[in-house]
């Protein structure tokens, strides 16, 4: 009866294109894979959990896996328990945006190929993929090597010189009495030079003790050495010791004592037989995975995972020892037109470059971090004053001004800095950022090219120190208001929507627009009860329009990135729609793209808590952040908005494709709908028309107007036909 393994290597000569099974339970994700993968000439199957995956697995013969770890129900990890306890032959690759280096250990010991980190590049997929496919045709072709050879003497000669382990044997003394011819590729000894030898002439002097019994090992059964690692010391004498990575080999290693049956049934000890794995190539994809997952793969920086950690560790010397440190938030000042003009290519090259020079300033204990795009954040732990920190960030300007040649290009940069001092600027780290990042806005409302301390930033902005003050009060005062934009079909001119835009009317300042205070309210976390406050106004508003009998229509509400880092926001969110009585898909949240762009796990929960439930997510301003595409593909999204400055660019007789095009085009591969703000002339609204823009809006319809000229408004339009007649 032809055994399993050989039965698995026939299907697998069979197969006239390799068989993959994706799982993972993000469907927009699956479809993107399946076809990447389809173009590039393999079967593709698909599962959306561990449950469906398993059962897959027991009904079809697949090469490769691709697997995401995080999956409800049954996760990645114990889809590959399965997997080792059936004995699929197989190979798994995780492609999960889990960062814990703890599961992508376990994983890797469960039996996984190989780890991709979402976000990926297609060509990084691609790579790792054929990598899975050929090392699996390689497993085969040696399993079936072995199959032909099962019954006989040579069968074992064969398996153990040409197996990849080093298989030894030890007399009761700890001699070799025996090696396989792997030896000499591995450490470089001839067989010859070890039969005789101690086997302590081998072991790593920095081996701990007890790894000299795990290597003679004298037990047996359970008790036995498995999967034990250690370090053996290569031959440096040996003529191929240039080839050698390392003077010393990582090793798996397997034991067990041998005896013989004496007449009175007692056993005597003759021995260790044991094997030793060469497991270098398994670490160095542990290191590359643990860089991978707490490193910026574009400049090989740290990532926000890896500075939360420095800087908690920063947060605890310092509380314990009474020292202070400085955050510093960096931004390239005017990136965006090197990304117009010059090309992403650029850009990358230009976040690669300036990196560089900044760590040129620095001390070995300053850690230094990419967020996204152009946002760069620095930890100076235990700083003596903030004369110090001053000369380090003038220091780093100094450097960045330098000119930078890239590509027969002479560039020539600056950034904008804001820093912010433990304990004054802020006890927590999220709170040091929120203080570091308003001092540079500040640097950017004055000029650029310069940085600026968290406490200065507030005591020389009396406006802003005056509207954190007044915002206090002016919830209790009434004097917040809601206005609301039309939405408007650009084909029949029908409102189809209304966006909900926060006003105030200011006792001394008069009406205030969100750019005139919202900044404060952020930095106050004034802007939490605010935002509940216009969902509820909104909800009234709405309940107004359905008892007059007004056609229902979606409104959109614009939310802070303060608002949805609040775990509680999504569940405060349907319990107020709920108390109203309204359907989700009313609603409308909108969140601008620099908002995303630091990829925190919180909003995105919050953002997918509230899509499931109905209501529409929009990235609105789409197009001034870096937002990758991958990324995107992973968010909850419905709809892109077109930043109004991209409209703008809409003029008669141009020759080149506006970025709006791109936008466009990205919304229809992502299958995303796609608007456009600002729109305030004829050429504008036609453009983005044949763009494909289903919506549209901006004073060429109507500016954003109070709530009840907006229930007028539609209370006096047709039923049927454009609400608009616009000019020829």
């Amino acid at each position: 009866m032809q055994s399993k393994i050989a039965k698995d290597i026939i299907i697998a000569e069979k197969a006239e294109q390799p068989h993959i099974l994706v799982v993972d339970d993000q469907l927009s994700l699956l479809y993107s894979l399946q076809a990447l993968l389809q173009i590039n000439g393999y079967q593709v199957d698909l599962a959306r959990s561990g449950s469906e995956a398993i059962t897959k697995l027991q009904d079809f013969d697949y090469q490769l896996v691709l697997l995401d770890l995080q999956m409800p129900g049954i996760d990645g990890l114990e889809v590959l328990e399965f997997i080792r306890q059936a004995e699929f032959n197989l190979e798994t690759i995780v492609v999960s945006g889990e960062t814990s280096f703890t599961s992508i250990k376990d994983a890797m010991r469960l039996g996984a190929y190989d780890f991709i980190r979402k976000p990926y590049t297609p060509e990084e997929l691609l790579t790792t993929v054929s990598r899975g496919i050929e090392h699996f045709r390689q497993e085969r072709q040696l399993l079936r090597s072995g199959h032909s050879l099962s019954e006989s003497e040579r069968m074992h000669r064969f398996i153990v010189n040409n197996s990849p382990d080093f298989i030894y044997m030890l007399d009761t003394q700890g001699v070799f009495t025996y090696v396989n011819e792997v030896v000499e590729g591995l450490l470089g000894y001839k067989r010859h030079e070890l039969l005789g030898r101690h086997f302590s002439s081998i072991i790593h002097p920095h081996n701990a003790a007890e790894i000299h019994n795990f290597f003679s090992e004298q037990r047996t059964g359970d008790r036995a050495t498995h999967s034990i690692e250690m370090r053996l010391m290569v031959n440096q004498s040996s003529d191929l010791v240039e080839s050698f990575d390392n003077y010393e080999l990582i090793v798996e290693l397997n034991a067990i004592g041998m005896y013989e049956e004496k007449e009175a049934g007692e056993k005597s000890f003759i021995g260790t037989l044991g094997s030793a794995r060469d497991i270098s190539e398994r670490k160095r994809s542990e290191d590359r995975i643990s860089h991978q997952a707490y490193h910026d793969l574009l400049t090989q920086l740290p990532n926000r995972l890896l500075f939360d950690d420095r800087m908690n560790q920063a947060l605890a010397h310092a509380s314990r020892n009474g020292q202070q440190f400085a955050m510093l938030f960096m931004d390239l000042d005017r990136f965006k037109l090197i990304n117009d003009t010059l090309g992403h290519v650029m850009g990358d090259l230009v976040l690669q470059q300036v990196p560089k020079r900044i760590l040129d300033c620095l001390r070995a204990e300053d850690t230094l971090a990419r967020f996204g795009g152009d946002e760069f954040c620095l930890l100076l732990p235990n700083i003596p004053s903030k004369e110090s920190v001053a000369a380090v960030a003038e220091k780093i300007l100094k450097a960045t001004r330098l000119p930078f040649s890239i590509n027969n290009h002479e560039l020539y940069l600056s950034l904008s800095l804001g820093i912010a001092i433990y304990p004054d600027a802020g006890k927590t780290g999220e709170d040091l950022l929120q203080s570091a990042d308003i001092a540079m806005y500040h640097v950017k409302k004055n000029g650029k090219d310069g940085y600026c301390f968290y406490s200065d930033a507030v005591s020389n902005d009396s406006n802003f120190l005056t509207t954190e003050r007044d915002i206090d009060s002016a919830l209790e005062k009434r004097q917040f208001q809601v206005f609301f934009q039309p939405k408007v079909d650009p084909v029949k001119h029908v409102i189809v929507g209304m966006e909900a835009l926060l006003r105030w009317q200011h006792p001394k300042r008069g009406l205030l627009y969100p750019e005139d205070f919202i900044a404060a309210a952020e930095a106050s976390k004034s802007m939490i009860p605010i935002g509940a406050w216009v969902l509820r106004r909104v909800c009234e508003e709405v309940v107004r329009w359905q008892q007059q009998g007004l056609p229902q229509i979606k409104v959109s509400l614009n939310v802070s990135l303060i608002q949805l880092r609040e775990a509680d926001f999504a569940e405060h969110f349907i319990l107020t729609l709920q108390e109203f009585k309204l359907n989700s898909d009313l609603f409308e949240i909108e969140i601008t793209e620099q908002g995303l762009n630091r990829g925190e796990q919180e909003v995105t929960k919050q953002l997918r808590v509230l899509r499931d439930f109905g209501v529409s997510v929009t990235i609105d301003d789409f197009g001034r952040g870096y937002t990758s595409l991958s990324y995107l593909q992973n968010l909850p999204i419905n709809t892109l908005k077109i930043d109004r400055s991209f409209v703008r660019e809409i003029e008669e007789k141009q020759n080149q494709t506006c970025i709006a095009d791109g936008i466009a085009m990205m919304a229809k591969g992502l299958n995303l709908n796609v608007v456009g703000a600002g729109v305030e002339n004829l050429l504008q609204l036609d453009y983005l028309r044949n763009l494909g823009c289903r919506e549209v809006q901006g004073y060429l319809y109507s500016e954003a107007i109070p709530a009840q000229e907006a229930m007028n408004l539609l209370k006096t339009r047709p039923s049927v036909g454009p609400h608009f007649n616009l000019p020829h």
